[in-house]
């Protein structure tokens, strides 16, 4: 089966994650110094009678294709927003190369991606600023996803500043294959006012610039994640043990942990080192895709 069109749904790290305040509809107000590895789903797509979504890969058994998925969600929403600019049908096939509920994004990233192709599939070009306030209804993490580049966000996610430079830098992702739920982990949120994240370095250019600005920042979601599955913790200590290791630290919700590398060698060389420790994690190594 061949599909004319293709979209990477791009796995989403929160380098830095600070919760502000909590708002009076029950959500949160965050900001968060967002990048993206070269590190993917993978969403395909032709036009068809009728919509249709197929799920293969090495998590493909953990999600499923019914109304709930989030990729039928965005074509849905889609179509409800420009049923003038929808192809009559989309055949979408979904490669689920990450694991699911890993707090890298991965169903926002897909469901950002079908948007993507659905804009593709369109005969009239859409403004991105429309197509980024239709992504911010399916949720928090779809606008930026949307974009898929370096950027700080605020507000519950929608408040997007993409960055211009941003230096070369490459990542280890672990995950122990244990999903973990964002509201179970806001839950346990002991503060919920805490300070927002420090200005950053302008040009940002340099690794060390951001290793020293990370220094002052935290993720702090991490403490209770941790508490629901102690294992993030002993991840997050081995990997800041390895060698070139400018910082360790979880990822959105978790219970991905990512390290933070100056370079492809010693970013291989960890992730080698913690499939040897960890044979039973998912372990991966990529660069940061860049402005």
């Amino acid at each position: 089966m061949s599909f004319t069109l293709h979209e990477a749904a791009p796995a989403k790290v929160n380098l830095a994650l600070h919760v502000t305040r909590r708002r009076e509809d029950g959500y949160h107000d965050l900001e968060s110094l967002i990048a993206f590895a070269d590190l993917s789903d993978d969403v395909s797509a032709a036009p068809a009678e009728a919509d249709t979504l197929a799920i293969s890969g090495p998590f493909a058994a953990n999600l499923g294709s019914g109304s709930g998925n989030l990729v039928l969600r965005a074509i849905d929403a889609f179509r409800n927003r420009w049923p003038h600019l929808a192809p009559v049908g989309v055949q979408f096939h979904l490669v689920k190369n990450l694991p699911v509920a890993a707090g890298i994004g991965g169903g926002s990233a897909d469901a950002a991606a079908a948007l993507r192709l659905m804009a593709k599939l369109s005969p009239e070009a859409i403004p991105v600023q429309d197509m980024l306030g239709l992504a911010a209804t399916l949720g928090a993490d779809v606008p930026a996803c949307l974009l898929s580049r370096p950027l700080v966000a605020r507000g519950v996610g929608e408040i997007l500043s993409p960055l211009q430079e941003f230096p070369a830098l490459h990542l280890v992702l672990v995950n122990p294959l244990v999903p973990v739920a964002t509201a179970d982990v806001f839950r346990r949120l002991r503060a919920h006012d805490n300070y927002p994240l420090p200005a950053l370095p302008e040009p940002l250019t340099r690794p060390a610039q951001l290793g020293l600005w990370l220094a002052e920042t935290r993720n702090d979601l991490q403490p209770p994640a941790v508490k629901l599955v102690p294992v993030i913790g002993e991840i997050v200590s081995r990997l800041a043990e390895t060698a070139g290791c400018i910082v360790a630290r979880m990822s959105g919700s978790g219970a991905t942990v990512f390290g933070l590398f100056g370079s492809e060698g010693q970013a291989h060389l960890a992730a080698q080192q913690m499939r040897e420790h960890h044979p039973e994690h998912w372990v991966a190594a990529a660069p940061i895709l860049r402005p």
